[in-house]
């Protein structure tokens, strides 16, 4: 029998905001949190943690059908995912019940709450000693579901107003003794404003990102959008790994705002692998919640998330998540600070290189004309980059099918850094040195 391959010596371990989990991989608050019987079943395969799906008032709420629909790419590979289920539609009693005994058998992983109710300061004093009797690690707001229960003045519609979230978290902190995390809508013009206010309110962290308004696609023959409830349909949440991009943005703009420094970020949003997990991670998430990759393929999904990243991680030097999380937040600014005297030009390794073509005619027909089609005499064809054109903008590695054939170099420089407030080539360079 072969041996099996020795166990890479790194602690996936985590305290985030308080809460203690053996590793980082939590799911989000969503169809898989349902019920104790999803929660178990999650825990046996190897999560680390579960947020609650979302608790109510009583009378709990009432679900459509259908629900979901997708976003597909070419080869019916989910590439986002959209739903218009609402927060749980069993009893509040029923799920505190079950969250009491899940916790008491499941004493060392985390289990957060996911709360929803009116922004009526009587309310949350109503619920969360209950939730807290449950023996639950900590809480989670949705202040940011962007369908359904308009009546109740809940969800984004609290989210996208800063000084309701900061009254709601104040609520909290006031009458919950554990750690309170906000969960934040995308569905904002600026998500630094609304976690500010959720700092302001006393928050232990945030996180993001809900799920982002959305119409995944429509049925051309009914003429209506999906998922059809009966002959209509509307907007849902979207999630899954097309906002993976969005997410992260979000969670930078947090980490790197001066008002937010040092705020616990719980990372959500397309995370489907350990490398998603550990780009969160790098741009400041202590944490990271997935859902649709679950759905999409079950819980022991977090068997290779926990493989894979504990390799990687010993790879580097990593002996824990802390080690690395945020450290690419330095690296990121906005687009004024960057380097104007840097350049990259690309390169074609012909060994790799299957003369398909696709570089050339994006960047001749869509780019800089900088990349050179030669036949010779024998008809084969064979591509160079023109590189006193080439403005390194990466479109043809991007369109290259063959990893790692294209490549961009760097070129030498012995000009000093220059922001674009320094670049004579601004118009406004002289009014904006002059005010800095």
């Amino acid at each position: 029998m072969k041996a099996s391959a020795k166990k890479p010596d790194v602690d996936l371990s985590i305290e985030f905001a308080g809460i203690r989990s053996p590793n980082p991989f939590w799911l989000a608050s969503a169809p898989p949190t349902d019920k104790a019987y999803n929660v178990e079943r999650a825990f046996e395969a190897g999560w680390g943690g579960v947020v609650w799906k979302t608790l109510g008032e009583d009378p709990a709420a009432v679900n459509v059908s259908s629900r979901y629909s997708a976003h597909f790419g070419k080869n019916r590979e989910v590439l986002g995912f959209n739903n218009i289920e609402l927060i749980t539609d069993r009893s509040l009693e029923i799920n505190l019940r079950e969250i009491t005994e899940v916790k008491k058998r499941w004493p060392d992983r985390a289990l957060i709450v996911s709360l929803m109710v009116p922004c009526v300061e009587e309310s949350w004093q109503a619920i969360l000693p209950r939730v807290e009797a449950t023996g639950a690690d900590g809480i989670e707001l949705n202040l940011g579901c962007p369908h359904g229960m308009p009546e109740r003045g809940m969800g984004a519609a609290v989210g996208q107003n800063p000084d309701l979230i900061e009254q709601v978290t104040r609520w909290c902190k006031q009458y919950y003794s554990k750690p309170v995390i906000v969960k934040l809508t995308p569905n904002i013009t600026d998500i630094r404003v609304a976690a500010q206010a959720a700092l302001r309110g006393g928050a232990d962290a945030v996180s993001l990102i809900n799920t982002i308004n959305s119409i995944t696609s429509i049925d051309l023959d009914n003429m209506v959008a999906k998922p059809t409830v009966g002959s209509q349909s509307t907007h849902g949440g979207y999630c899954g790994a097309a906002v993976k991009p969005i997410a992260m943005n979000m969670v930078a703009e947090i980490a790197r705002d001066p008002e937010t420094r040092g705020l616990p970020i719980c990372g959500i949003g397309g995370i489907s692998n350990w490398r998603d997990a550990a780009e969160f991670a790098a741009l400041g998430a202590g944490a990271v919640q997935v859902c649709t990759a679950a759905m999409l393929h079950g819980f022991r999904i977090v068997e290779e998330m926990q493989d894979g990243l504990a390799r990687w991680m010993a790879e580097k030097g990593y002996r824990s998540l802390a080690e690395f999380s945020g450290k690419a937040v330095a690296n990121t600014t906005d687009w004024k600070y960057l380097d104007m005297n840097f350049q990259t030009i690309a390169h074609i390794d012909q060994d790799k290189c299957i003369q398909c073509g696709r570089c050339y005619i994006a960047c001749e027909d869509t780019s800089h004309q900088s990349i050179a089609k030669l036949i010779d005499a024998a008809g084969a064809r064979r591509y160079e980059v023109i590189e006193e054109e080439c403005v390194g903008c990466n479109l043809c590695q991007i369109t290259c099918p063959v990893e790692d054939c294209i490549s961009m170099v760097p070129q030498p420089n012995d000009k000093p850094y220059m922001s674009w407030n320094e670049d004579p080539r601004n118009p406004f360079r002289e009014s904006v040195t002059a005010t800095n």
